[in-house]
């Protein structure tokens, strides 16, 4: 037995790949220009995480316009003036808003899996948006004709299939990206909105076998964007009773930011499910500084001494650029820190006798 470790996801974009993006946006490429660049960053990232001795890589999200909408891109019925997600540093990003059904995913990820699997030579997780934060996309004032219960069969039906692909396809685990959970308790401090992701977040990981779901994760953090936050001031102790119900086979925890690392872990390890295993957050993308891997290896055994090691699994806080455009970390750093994770959980483990 050893302790499992494993990336969240995006990695900064190569300055070769930034530019083709900017020179498709303004028509100096073609569609396939750009696939190139981005098929050829994929392959770098890929290469440099198998370099830190990763086991586990992604595709570092390289084609994604984002974690959160890659599946409405290129979608008609859309318009630019949705939720508004402040960030503690002032800057915001938008949702686009639903104008008309029926609601069908332009994009599903297993098109991003199967491009990583081509390069890979050690297993690729899939990281995949929950749909509660699509569920933001219908307007509050609702969609004549499409009336919001039709809209929730419809995504909850797409989210299936995304999950599913991506599992048919090979992936070693399909990560849902629940960044919104946090920031619900913000919005709501009630925890009604919270109750509502979960539940339809529940509703289609119901639809999975026991063994199908052990491939599954949820990933929570307080978000992470321009080296900001826009949650972190939420209480995790809020979050977390109610996000462990949800009936998946693995949590991502963002642990290393948090300023009280051991109430957290005492939380988790009264609410963990039986049959799941935490993998807690040991860097910090946020953090400009590379941590060490003995720093690193002390967060392993603090979390250690809360939860049982057999259910214990390192990853980073959260990803390294959930949105192309976010340049706030160096490629190089990024894969500076996920070093440190690796060669510290290993430490860590050998501390622990593994």
């Amino acid at each position: 037995m050893t302790i499992p470790t494993e990336p969240i996801g995006s990695i900064p974009r190569p300055a070769e790949l930034l530019a083709a993006m900017a020179a498709h946006a303004s028509g100096e490429i073609g569609d396939a220009e750009l696939a190139t660049a981005q098929d050829q960053a994929v392959r770098d990232t890929i290469h440099r995480l198998e370099e830190t001795g990763s086991p586990v890589v992604t595709d570092g999200e390289q084609a994604k316009p984002s974690f959160a909408t890659y599946p409405v891109a290129g979608l008609d019925r859309l318009s630019p003036d949705g939720v508004v997600i402040p960030f503690a540093d002032g800057h915001q990003r938008q949702l686009p808003r639903l104008t008309g059904g029926p609601f069908r995913y332009a994009v599903h990820a297993d098109g991003y899996l199967r491009a990583a699997l081509r390069h890979a030579g050690v297993p690729v997780k899939q990281a995949v948006i929950a749909p509660s934060a699509l569920s933001l996309l219908y307007p509050a004032d609702g969609i004549e004709g499409y009336p919001r219960e039709r809209f929730l069969d419809d995504l909850a039906t797409e989210a299936e299939t995304d999950i599913r692909r991506c599992l048919e396809a090979g992936a070693h685990v399909v990560q849902l990206d629940f960044t919104e959970g946090r920031l619900s308790l913000k919005l709501d401090p009630s925890g009604g909105v919270l109750e509502q992701f979960v539940a339809l977040n529940n509703r289609v990981l119901e639809r999975f076998s026991e063994a199908e779901r052990a491939r599954i994760g949820v990933h929570t953090c307080p978000g992470g964007d321009q080296d900001s936050t826009h949650s972190a001031d939420v209480d995790y102790a809020a979050l977390l009773p109610r996000l462990l119900q949800l009936k998946a086979g693995a949590f991502y925890v963002q642990l290393a930011s948090e300023p009280e690392p051991d109430k957290v872990l005492g939380v988790i390890a009264e609410h963990l499910p039986a049959a799941a295993r935490v993998f807690v957050g040991v860097t910090d993308p946020i953090d400009p500084r590379v941590e060490t891997p003995e720093e690193v290896r002390d967060r392993v055994l603090a979390a250690a001494r809360h939860l049982p090691v057999e259910r214990l699994g390192t990853c980073d806080d959260c990803g390294f650029s959930p949105f192309a455009d976010d340049t706030s970390t160096s490629r190089d750093t990024a894969f500076a820190k996920i070093r440190a994770r690796v060669e510290g959980t290993a430490l860590a483990a050998q501390d622990l006798g593994l």
